[in-house]
């Protein structure tokens, strides 16, 4: 049971990265706006962690590849964290949305970056 949890967790995650990273290419306009003020080259970014996200999604799958996906994916989520803490700072003003969800994404990087973490021990 607890095998059949951790794959099922891999495969939901790595639908998850992967259709967040093609939705870097589909939107990236909704990313850009929450890239923090002081980062040079805003759409470059949102892209190259696009391509980064769909890369590593993908990576999970293959159980030889994990380590280096999972350890990717918390380089990822830390490199991108700003992002989260600049919507933070504006109150949910930079995509428009309420404080509540806006302070309220800070803590879910943790919870991603300690299941990349679980993941790279497959």
């Amino acid at each position: 049971m607890l095998d059949t949890l951790k794959i099922s967790s891999v495969y939901l995650m790595s639908i998850f990265y992967v259709s967040v990273g093609i939705d870097h290419f589909r939107r990236p306009e909704w990313y850009v706006e929450i890239v923090p003020p002081f980062l040079p080259y805003k759409l470059e970014l949102v892209l190259i962690s696009g391509v980064a996200e769909v890369i590593l999604g993908f990576m999970l799958l293959y159980p030889k590849m994990r380590f280096l996906a999972g350890n990717g994916l918390i380089l990822l989520l830390v490199l991108v964290y700003p992002a989260n803490i600049y919507l933070a700072y504006t109150n949910g003003a930079a995509l428009d949305t309420s404080p509540l969800i806006a302070w309220g994404r800070l803590p879910f990087q943790f919870v991603f970056i300690g299941i990349a973490y679980l993941h790279s021990k497959l």
